[in-house]
């Protein structure tokens, strides 16, 4: 199949490849769904002016014209040889289509099941959602249960995905490949991470006793080792600092009383862990493996309570000693800050007030050391596990969002994913001669045409071919959507947190898929499931 394109001088004859669905197709540009969203590469000075000269031929229009014809025959030639493929094939046809009924009744029976547990679990939170306790959980639990709802929405909202409802994609090639990769992103994901979850839910159901002897024996001698003798340690003289003997000791005393507390609890409690291990094995089986990941995030943050407490004290002292100690400094400058312009302006302080402020400023400057050696321990310690959440939640996030269907099918067909287009030149037919030359690259041409600068080339011979995306050119888009600058934005954060004894991020924020809750008839949302399933047998 070819395409002839005339000019006044030269001929120029074009070979390509029919595109086909499922196979490949054109494109002039990345073929992604999320390429819009993409900041814009800095482009030399000779593309603007390229890009600025009228164009002898609009391209675009010729590549969909390419990928419509090709689609517009085959939905011909499927019409036509939908009767004589029924009869030839009609018994093995009628077999395998009773198998997918099959298949489908049992596939849409169990999402109906599923269906009815969540809606009565949701009218039943709905009912408690004015309790106290309903609020504590929420709060305690959030990320399991922003995960919990994502989770639900997928398998509520998994053959509404399904359905292709559309006559776009039926029209062109390229816009049927989006459609069926729109179309199987979401159960994919699920698939993908219910898979996930059973392989290490599995192992951790398996291996439970020893998960929870190993988790238990660590916060053992994370409390011993490190935070007690961290605390002994920084009420001596740590480093070779003379710090205050009163103040450190004070501050010492109430950490090691709370890890104390904290650790008769953790006992107790220990004795229940098993059922807990157990529980997240079994919620990654049925659910997927985002689900215990975030319940994970939940109970560290819940068992490392005392931590965040008590660096949540001891920034409080640091930051109001800083602040005093700021606002003494502007008061012996004769500088006072103006809340409502935000700014520093004159003013005449009083000598009383100077030597209010002298006598403040010796104490305060004093026992600064002491209070900052207390803060950047317990800082680097809740910095610690706020980077272990942030990391888990960031692996949650990519589970969310990577394309498996898109990375499955660029490892079995990469050519269903073209990223630009080229022209190989075979020959060359001009005026003077009888015979084409053939050429057997690029530069030959080139250097073919420098040979013949007086001749013109009456027929030019050429094959059309496609760029392949990579790998990495189809996930990172993704990644980048749902992260979105967060990282950099949690680093800036946190360094102005540490400095001025504010309050660290302890997650990261990302931009995770979500859909409003779905409430229709039982029959209907089997009905749903049924003819979704189907509808993929028949396309």
């Amino acid at each position: 199949m070819g395409k002839l394109c005339l000019d006044v001088m030269s001929t120029y004859l074009i070979f390509y490849e029919t595109p086909t669905y499922g196979a490949h197709h054109f494109s002039l540009r990345l073929w992604n769904s999320l390429d819009q969203g993409k900041a814009p590469l800095r482009k030399p000075k000779w593309v603007h002016e390229l890009n600025q000269k009228q164009p002898l031929l609009d391209l675009d229009t010729v590549i969909l014209a390419i990928n419509s014809a090709s689609a517009a025959d085959e939905t011909f030639k499927r019409c036509l040889g939908a009767k004589k493929s029924f009869v030839c094939f009609s018994i093995i046809y009628m077999f395998l289509g009773f198998i997918w009924k099959l298949f489908s009744v049992l596939v849409a029976s169990l999402s109906t099941l599923f269906y009815v547990i969540l809606q009565f679990l949701y009218t039943l939170l709905n009912h408690a959602s004015d309790s106290w306790t309903y609020i504590i959980l929420v709060k305690v639990f959030s990320s399991a249960r922003i995960n919990m709802r994502i989770r639900f929405s997928q398998i509520l909202y998994w053959p509404i995905f399904l359905q292709d409802n559309s006559m776009r994609s039926q029209s062109s090639v390229e816009y049927a490949e989006k459609a069926a990769l729109l179309k199987h992103s979401m159960w994919s994901s699920l698939a993908v991470d219910v898979l996930l979850g059973n392989f290490i839910g599995l192992a951790l159901l398996y291996h439970a006793e020893s998960a929870c002897i190993l988790v238990l024996k660590f916060s053992s001698d994370i409390t011993n080792e490190l935070l007690r003798s961290g605390c002994v340690w920084l009420m001596g003289v740590p480093a070779g600092f003379k710090l205050n003997t009163e103040l450190a000791g004070v501050l010492g005393m109430i950490s090691l009383t709370a890890i104390q507390i904290w650790s008769t609890i953790w006992i107790f409690l220990g004795f229940h862990f098993l059922y807990v291990i157990r529980g997240l094995a079994i919620s990654g089986i049925i659910f997927g493996l985002t689900i215990p990941a975030a319940l994970i995030i939940d109970l560290i943050a819940l068992v490392t309570l005392h931590v965040s407490t008590l660096h949540w004290l001891i920034s409080l002292l640091y930051s109001t000693q800083i602040q005093a100690l700021a606002a003494l400094w502007r008061l012996f400058r004769g500088r006072k800050w103006n809340p409502l312009r935000q700014r520093l302006d004159s003013y005449d302080y009083t000598v009383k007030q100077h030597i209010v402020g002298s006598l403040l400023f010796t104490p305060l400057l004093l026992l600064l050391p002491t209070t900052s050696v207390f803060y950047i321990f317990f800082t680097i310690m809740n910095t610690t596990i706020s980077l272990i959440c942030i990391l888990i939640e960031v692996t949650i996030s990519v589970i969310h969002a990577t394309p498996y269907i898109k990375v499955f099918l660029w490892l079995v067909r990469p050519r269903r994913f073209p990223s630009g287009i080229w022209f190989e030149i075979k020959s060359v037919w001009s005026q003077g001669l009888d015979s084409c030359e053939d050429m057997d690259s690029p530069v030959a041409n080139m250097q073919s045409k420098k040979d013949r600068t007086e001749e013109k080339p009456s027929v030019v011979v050429s094959f059309l071919h496609s760029n392949f995306l990579t790998v990495g050119q189809i996930i990172l888009p993704h990644y980048t959507k749902v992260l979105s600058g967060k990282p950099r934005t949690l680093v800036a954060t946190a360094a102005y947190g540490v400095l001025t004894g504010r309050r660290i991020p302890s997650t990261i924020g990302t931009d995770l898929p979500t859909f409003p809750w779905m409430i229709i008839p039982c029959k209907e949302f089997w009905r749903l499931c049924y003819d979704s399933i189907l509808e993929c047998y028949r396309t």
